[in-house]
Protein backbone atom coordinates (compact mmCIF):
# COMPACT_ATOMS: atom_id res chain seq x y z
CA UNK A 1 0.00 0.00 0.00
CA UNK A 2 1.63 3.29 -1.07
CA UNK A 3 0.27 5.45 1.73
CA UNK A 4 1.38 2.48 4.64
CA UNK A 5 4.32 4.60 5.65
CA UNK A 6 2.56 8.13 5.68
CA UNK A 7 -0.19 6.77 8.10
CA UNK A 8 2.59 5.26 10.67
CA UNK A 9 4.33 8.70 10.33
CA UNK A 10 0.93 10.33 10.95
CA UNK A 11 0.27 8.31 14.17
CA UNK A 12 3.72 8.90 15.47
CA UNK A 13 3.76 12.33 15.16
CA UNK A 14 0.27 12.25 17.13
CA UNK A 15 1.66 10.38 19.84
CA UNK A 16 4.75 12.01 20.31
CA UNK A 17 2.49 15.21 20.80
CA UNK A 18 0.58 13.77 23.05
CA UNK A 19 3.62 12.93 24.96
CA UNK A 20 4.96 15.81 24.83
CA UNK A 21 1.94 18.00 26.18
CA UNK A 22 2.07 15.81 29.10
CA UNK A 23 5.63 16.43 30.34
CA UNK A 24 5.26 20.16 28.82
CA UNK A 25 4.09 21.64 32.42
CA UNK A 26 7.39 20.33 33.59
CA UNK A 27 9.12 22.11 31.57
CA UNK A 28 10.55 26.05 32.29
CA UNK A 29 10.13 28.69 29.74
CA UNK A 30 13.92 28.97 29.45
CA UNK A 31 13.99 25.35 28.74
CA UNK A 32 11.34 25.69 26.54
CA UNK A 33 13.34 28.52 24.76
CA UNK A 34 16.78 26.38 24.84
CA UNK A 35 14.30 23.67 23.24
CA UNK A 36 13.31 25.79 20.55
CA UNK A 37 17.03 26.89 19.77
CA UNK A 38 18.30 23.14 19.73
CA UNK A 39 15.46 22.18 17.32
CA UNK A 40 16.69 25.23 15.23
CA UNK A 41 20.46 24.09 15.33
CA UNK A 42 19.11 20.52 14.44
CA UNK A 43 17.35 21.83 11.52
CA UNK A 44 20.29 23.62 10.25
CA UNK A 45 22.67 20.33 10.50
CA UNK A 46 20.02 18.31 8.32
CA UNK A 47 19.25 21.34 5.73
CA UNK A 48 23.07 21.46 5.03
CA UNK A 49 23.32 17.88 4.76
CA UNK A 50 20.83 17.46 2.18
CA UNK A 51 22.18 20.90 0.04
CA UNK A 52 25.67 20.20 0.03
CA UNK A 53 25.73 16.54 -2.01
CA UNK A 54 24.28 18.30 -5.03
CA UNK A 55 27.97 20.47 -5.15
CA UNK A 56 29.87 17.15 -4.20
CA UNK A 57 28.26 14.04 -5.39
CA UNK A 58 29.84 12.65 -8.38
CA UNK A 59 26.53 11.35 -9.92
CA UNK A 60 25.62 15.24 -9.80
CA UNK A 61 25.72 16.99 -13.48
CA UNK A 62 27.44 19.80 -14.06
CA UNK A 63 25.24 23.54 -13.38
CA UNK A 64 23.05 21.30 -11.20
CA UNK A 65 24.15 23.75 -8.60
CA UNK A 66 21.89 26.37 -11.02
CA UNK A 67 19.46 24.18 -11.15
CA UNK A 68 19.07 24.09 -7.65
CA UNK A 69 19.09 28.13 -7.17
CA UNK A 70 16.63 28.30 -10.37
CA UNK A 71 14.05 26.45 -8.83
CA UNK A 72 14.36 28.29 -5.07
CA UNK A 73 14.22 31.57 -7.10
CA UNK A 74 11.80 30.80 -9.49
CA UNK A 75 9.69 28.39 -6.56
CA UNK A 76 9.55 31.53 -3.93
CA UNK A 77 8.58 33.74 -6.78
CA UNK A 78 5.44 31.48 -7.47
CA UNK A 79 5.18 30.75 -3.31
CA UNK A 80 5.23 35.08 -2.73
CA UNK A 81 2.62 35.27 -5.74
CA UNK A 82 0.24 32.68 -4.11
CA UNK A 83 1.09 33.81 -0.85
CA UNK A 84 1.50 30.27 0.57
CA UNK A 85 2.87 31.58 3.84
CA UNK A 86 -0.21 33.65 4.52
CA UNK A 87 -2.46 30.64 3.78
CA UNK A 88 -1.03 28.40 6.35
CA UNK A 89 -0.36 30.95 8.83
CA UNK A 90 -4.26 32.00 8.62
CA UNK A 91 -5.26 28.49 8.11
CA UNK A 92 -3.44 27.94 11.97
CA UNK A 93 -5.22 31.77 13.79
CA UNK A 94 -8.63 29.91 12.56
CA UNK A 95 -7.41 27.25 14.55
CA UNK A 96 -6.38 29.20 17.24
CA UNK A 97 -9.69 30.89 17.37
CA UNK A 98 -11.29 27.87 17.57
CA UNK A 99 -9.66 26.40 20.63
CA UNK A 100 -9.98 30.44 22.34
CA UNK A 101 -13.68 29.94 21.48
CA UNK A 102 -13.92 26.59 23.56
CA UNK A 103 -11.98 28.05 26.71
CA UNK A 104 -8.73 26.46 25.76
CA UNK A 105 -5.34 28.58 25.47
CA UNK A 106 -4.15 29.32 22.26
CA UNK A 107 -0.66 29.52 22.80
CA UNK A 108 1.54 29.56 19.72
CA UNK A 109 -0.98 27.23 17.64
CA UNK A 110 -0.12 29.12 13.93
CA UNK A 111 3.68 28.75 14.98
CA UNK A 112 3.67 25.76 16.01
CA UNK A 113 1.32 24.18 13.14
CA UNK A 114 3.60 26.23 10.15
CA UNK A 115 7.22 25.55 11.72
CA UNK A 116 6.51 21.63 12.30
CA UNK A 117 4.45 20.97 9.16
CA UNK A 118 7.86 22.38 7.27
CA UNK A 119 10.39 20.14 9.28
CA UNK A 120 8.15 17.26 9.07
CA UNK A 121 7.62 17.47 5.60
CA UNK A 122 10.91 18.90 3.18
CA UNK A 123 13.35 16.23 4.94
CA UNK A 124 15.21 13.98 2.59
CA UNK A 125 13.30 11.28 4.60
CA UNK A 126 9.99 13.15 3.58
CA UNK A 127 11.11 12.78 -0.07
CA UNK A 128 12.75 9.35 -0.52
CA UNK A 129 10.63 7.84 1.74
CA UNK A 130 7.64 8.51 -0.23
CA UNK A 131 9.16 8.22 -3.79
CA UNK A 132 9.75 4.81 -2.46
CA UNK A 133 6.67 3.70 -0.88
CA UNK A 134 5.06 5.23 -3.61
CA UNK A 135 7.22 3.34 -6.53
CA UNK A 136 7.73 0.03 -4.65
CA UNK A 137 5.31 -0.13 -1.75
CA UNK A 138 8.32 -0.13 0.70
CA UNK A 139 7.97 1.44 3.59
CA UNK A 140 11.39 1.54 5.49
CA UNK A 141 12.42 4.59 5.30
CA UNK A 142 8.97 6.14 6.39
CA UNK A 143 9.38 4.08 8.99
CA UNK A 144 12.52 5.46 9.77
CA UNK A 145 11.22 8.95 9.79
CA UNK A 146 8.24 7.84 11.75
CA UNK A 147 10.60 6.91 14.87
CA UNK A 148 12.33 10.60 14.11
CA UNK A 149 9.33 12.19 13.96
CA UNK A 150 7.87 10.73 16.66
CA UNK A 151 10.67 11.73 18.87
CA UNK A 152 10.96 15.43 17.73
CA UNK A 153 7.05 16.18 18.65
CA UNK A 154 7.97 15.11 21.70
CA UNK A 155 10.59 18.25 21.91
CA UNK A 156 8.27 20.45 19.31
CA UNK A 157 5.11 19.82 21.81
CA UNK A 158 6.67 20.78 24.89
CA UNK A 159 8.31 23.83 23.69
CA UNK A 160 5.10 25.36 20.69
CA UNK A 161 2.35 23.77 22.00
CA UNK A 162 -0.47 21.37 20.41
CA UNK A 163 -0.21 23.03 17.50
CA UNK A 164 2.52 20.32 16.41
CA UNK A 165 -1.05 17.85 16.09
CA UNK A 166 -1.77 20.19 13.10
CA UNK A 167 0.80 19.00 11.23
CA UNK A 168 -0.16 15.62 10.88
CA UNK A 169 -2.94 17.34 8.23
CA UNK A 170 0.83 18.44 6.55
CA UNK A 171 2.13 15.32 6.57
CA UNK A 172 -0.85 13.28 4.92
CA UNK A 173 -1.48 15.90 2.37
CA UNK A 174 2.43 16.21 1.38
CA UNK A 175 3.72 12.44 2.02
CA UNK A 176 0.59 11.53 0.57
CA UNK A 177 0.75 13.47 -2.61
CA UNK A 178 4.41 12.22 -2.96
CA UNK A 179 3.53 8.75 -2.95
CA UNK A 180 0.63 8.99 -4.90
CA UNK A 181 2.53 11.12 -7.79
CA UNK A 182 5.38 8.69 -7.66
CA UNK A 183 2.95 5.44 -7.90
CA UNK A 184 1.47 7.17 -10.60
CA UNK A 185 4.96 8.17 -12.32
CA UNK A 186 6.84 4.84 -12.28
CA UNK A 187 9.57 5.01 -14.41
CA UNK A 188 9.85 8.78 -14.75
CA UNK A 189 11.63 9.63 -11.90
CA UNK A 190 15.22 9.38 -11.62
CA UNK A 191 18.13 9.18 -8.85
CA UNK A 192 19.31 12.91 -10.15
CA UNK A 193 16.03 14.46 -10.31
CA UNK A 194 15.26 13.02 -6.57
CA UNK A 195 19.22 14.35 -5.61
CA UNK A 196 18.57 18.08 -6.80
CA UNK A 197 15.60 18.15 -5.24
CA UNK A 198 16.36 17.03 -2.18
CA UNK A 199 18.64 19.90 -2.00
CA UNK A 200 16.44 22.30 -2.57
CA UNK A 201 14.62 20.83 0.34
CA UNK A 202 17.79 21.34 1.96
CA UNK A 203 17.71 24.94 1.33
CA UNK A 204 14.73 25.26 2.50
CA UNK A 205 15.28 24.17 5.71
CA UNK A 206 18.33 26.04 6.38
CA UNK A 207 15.46 28.92 5.57
CA UNK A 208 13.23 26.62 8.80
CA UNK A 209 16.61 26.92 10.60
CA UNK A 210 17.26 30.81 10.41
CA UNK A 211 13.76 31.42 11.48
CA UNK A 212 13.83 29.10 14.49
CA UNK A 213 17.25 30.63 15.61
CA UNK A 214 15.37 33.95 15.44
CA UNK A 215 17.77 35.34 12.92
CA UNK A 216 15.37 36.42 10.33
CA UNK A 217 11.49 36.35 9.91
CA UNK A 218 11.68 34.37 6.96
CA UNK A 219 8.96 33.10 5.09
CA UNK A 220 9.81 29.67 4.02
CA UNK A 221 6.40 28.35 3.22
CA UNK A 222 6.54 30.57 -0.17
CA UNK A 223 9.71 28.33 -1.24
CA UNK A 224 7.95 24.49 -1.06
CA UNK A 225 7.12 25.42 -5.01
CA UNK A 226 10.44 25.06 -5.70
CA UNK A 227 10.19 21.23 -4.89
CA UNK A 228 7.79 20.53 -8.02
CA UNK A 229 10.08 23.42 -10.03
CA UNK A 230 12.99 21.10 -9.25
CA UNK A 231 12.61 18.44 -12.11
CA UNK A 232 11.41 20.68 -14.80
CA UNK A 233 14.01 22.98 -14.33
CA UNK A 234 16.63 19.49 -14.98
CA UNK A 235 14.68 18.66 -18.00
CA UNK A 236 15.17 22.42 -19.41
CA UNK A 237 18.68 22.63 -18.29
CA UNK A 238 19.21 19.47 -20.17
CA UNK A 239 17.36 20.59 -23.15
CA UNK A 240 19.75 24.11 -23.23
CA UNK A 241 23.28 22.14 -22.86
CA UNK A 242 21.70 19.18 -25.61
CA UNK A 243 21.11 22.75 -28.11
CA UNK A 244 24.34 24.15 -26.94
CA UNK A 245 26.02 21.04 -28.27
Amino acid sequence: MFLSGTLLNAAAVLVGTTVGLIVAGRFSERLRESLTIGIGLFTLGIGASMALPVFSDPKAAVGDSLVVLSSVLVGVGIGEALGIQDWLEALGRWFELRLARRGQRPSRIAEAFVTTSLVFCVGPLTILGSLANGLTGDATLLATKSILDGVSSIAFAAALGPGVFLSTLTILVVQGGLAGVAFVARGVLDERTILVATAVGGTILLGMAVRLLELRPVRVANFLPGLLIAPIAIRLADLLRGLLG
